[in-house]
């Protein structure tokens, strides 16, 4: 299974293409049915618009590596929460401008000049899960990637 895990790493979501599904934690199981690989996949809330591309994604992927029968589980509870993102997802997402999710509900520092002079610019950003933030500092906008 790390070999699967890893060709799986290399997958970037479509959304934040800096971070991989791994990284992002909606990987949450895989498991062989006979020669049937099932990958479990927690999509990042209900109504994500990238779920299709990101299963298309998984299947290319293993597929690429000679597993021709794969079969995708979706499974809504537990719902996807920040918490399980990588550590190293949380540095990728900070290295590519966007601020990682912290427990206080906003980011502690800009990801551009690493001030800690910011603000909120609007609760809605790019996608559903981030906000956008600004730094008083070197006045860049940048995405939050919101705690859930």
């Amino acid at each position: 299974m790390d070999d699967i895990r890893a060709w799986l790493d290399a997958v970037p979501d479509p959304e934040i293409p800096a971070i991989s599904l791994m990284d992002l934690g909606i990987i949450r199981a895989l498991d062989w049915d006979g020669d049937t690989l099932q990958v479990t996949v927690t999509p990042t809330y209900s109504g994500c618009p990238a779920t299709s591309v990101i299963n298309m994604e998984i299947e290319t992927a293993l597929r690429a590596h000679g597993i021709e029968k794969v079969s995708l589980k979706r499974q809504i509870s537990p719902p996807w929460t920040t918490d399980w993102l990588s550590d190293k997802g949380r540095a990728k997402l900070e290295a590519y401008g966007i601020a990682p999710p912290q427990p206080a509900g906003g980011p502690s520092h800009c990801p551009h000049c690493n001030s800690t002079q910011v603000e909120r610019i609007s609760q809605f950003g790019s996608t559903p899960c981030k906000a956008q933030w600004r730094c008083t500092d070197c006045l860049e906008p940048f995405d939050y990637f919101k705690c859930i």
